[in-house]
């Protein structure tokens, strides 16, 4: 048998700068990934969940603690968790999520990305003018956009910032494997506003800090929110290369 090493996956001309991948098909999954916000009314089994959580559990977690807990939801569970953010919401209860998800005072250049951002999905939308409809459209985070299946990512509190990060790795290799499946994604950190909320309907222990959670399914390719153009700053903004 013949074993293939990291250096046979580099191409013979990689050190006269050619860049052309190896493995194209990994780099279209990741390039092609986009957050979902219309799902079509199409069922996902159980067996295709298990699936994507097989592959996403070989992420990488320090000391190989595997840190990550999900709680799977659909059909009545799903309905009832929908229903308990939704009255939360509308009661004008405080948020209170476990952790601090954005800065608490934006400023640049991560205020103008977000405001971009929040043009592009409302204009979409068709509630870029309308607060009632942006209102509908919020909520409809917690409706899990339509999607048959919703993820909930918890960690242990006792655990460190590490683990959060070994998470976040988990989390990304779920959004990528469920694309190997025919299905995409939308992650939520707004499904973690009320977390209380979420642990008594799951009957999830208080020591378990909720991270986000993610809306899986068939995405739906006639709504506009999921095909207005995306954008990512370039390589140079963001790397200094020190030789």
């Amino acid at each position: 048998m013949t074993v293939q090493t990291s250096s046979d996956l580099v191409p013979a001309d990689a050190e006269e700068g050619c860049a052309d991948p190896v493995m194209p098909d990994v780099i279209d999954t990741i390039t092609g990934r986009r957050s979902i916000r219309a799902f079509l009314d199409r069922p996902v089994s159980v067996a295709e969940v298990k699936a994507v959580l097989d592959a996403a559990r070989w992420a990488p977690s320090g000391a190989n603690m595997q840190p990550w807990e999900v709680h799977v939801v659909q059909g009545a569970t799903k309905a009832r968790l929908t229903r308990a953010l939704l009255d939360a919401r509308n009661a004008g209860t405080a948020e209170t999520a476990d952790y601090q998800y954005y800065p608490t005072t934006w400023f640049e250049p991560f205020a103008a990305r977000r405001v971009a951002l929040g043009v592009q999905m409302y204009r979409a939308l068709g509630a870029a003018r309308s607060p009632a409809a942006r209102k509908e459209s919020w909520n409809r985070n917690y409706d899990f956009f339509g999607a048959p299946v919703g993820l909930l990512f918890f960690v242990d509190a006792r655990l460190e910032t590490g683990s959060w990060v070994d998470c976040g790795m988990f989390i990304q290799n779920v959004m990528l494997a469920a694309r190997a499946y025919g299905l995409e994604t939308c992650p939520q950190a707004s499904l973690a506003d009320y977390p209380d909320a979420v642990r008594s309907v799951l009957g999830v222990d208080a020591d378990r800090r909720l991270i986000c959670g993610i809306s899986l399914g068939h995405p739906d390719p006639s709504a506009p929110v999921n095909a207005f153009e995306r954008s990512r700053v370039p390589v140079e903004s963001f790397t200094r290369v020190h030789d």
